[in-house]
């Protein structure tokens, strides 16, 4: 299924995998809205993807039930909805020096703010439509200090199944990525970015590490495959077997 003439939101649409989603979606005709908290960084992705005119910004906290309701309320009908957004910030932390506020603010976004965005979304949402949210490998092979996200992307990825019974036909899906260089490694590795990337690089099957673009093919898959719900997709160069 084609993408042109979809209306599509991309939470998390201004930068990394959202925004290498929606510079596809964009490019194959549709009508896109990027959504995040930051206006600065959403106007500067309207920049980099040339401002199109299927392209608009939607300023929201999707940890914010009233605000994902007037987000709804204002963006009409939709064909689908994907959300790519994370606040893992001072998450991974061994156990004694966890912050529990940052603990509760990667639960509060990377799985409410879906659920929110599901029970929200739907109504509004074409019966062939879907919705595609994002887990990650460490749900899989969680590493020290990863204890936090580890159980989320591993939650989220339940709910999926279960949005896929309560929704359909709406179809419910998560991609599950590998290692993807994004801005998120700043906050995970820091100055040793470049290194840690190169490491895992040598481990993985494929002898690389993902890009943006490598999780938007996935996610465009989820969008435009009629027979696939409640499934996870790897999307992880082989790392559960590395």
């Amino acid at each position: 299924m084609s993408t042109s003439n979809q209306k599509i939101l991309i939470v998390g649409g201004g930068s990394g995998m959202g925004l290498a989603l929606a510079r596809r979606c964009v490019e194959a005709g549709a009508d896109v809205t990027i959504a995040g908290r930051g206006e600065d960084r959403l106007r500067r992705a309207c920049e980099a993807l040339g401002n199109p005119a299927g392209l608009d910004v939607a300023v929201v906290d999707i940890t914010r039930e009233d605000q994902v309701a007037a987000l709804f309320a204002g963006i009409g009908g939709l064909d689908h909805i994907v959300s790519t957004a994370a606040d893992i910030e001072g998450a991974y932390r061994l156990l004694p020096e966890l912050d529990l506020k940052a603990a509760q603010r990667v639960v509060d976004g990377k799985l409410f703010g879906p659920l929110l965005l599901a029970k929200h979304g739907a109504p509004r949402l074409a019966a062939a439509g879907s919705m595609s949210f994002v887990s990650g490998i460490a749900a899989y092979r969680p590493a020290a200090r990863g204890s936090v996200v580890a159980a989320v992307n591993a939650a989220i990825e339940g709910l999926v199944r279960a949005l896929a019974i309560e929704l359909a036909p709406i179809r419910v899906n998560a991609v599950s990525p590998g290692w993807v260089d994004t801005e998120i490694w700043a906050q995970v590795a820091g100055d040793r970015k470049a290194e840690t990337l190169a490491a895992m690089a040598e481990r993985l099957p494929v002898g690389r590490i993902g890009q943006p673009d490598d999780i938007a093919d996935a996610i465009l898959f989820l969008i435009g495959n009629g027979f696939t719900t409640g499934t996870t997709l790897h999307v992880e160069g082989g790392h559960r077997l590395a």
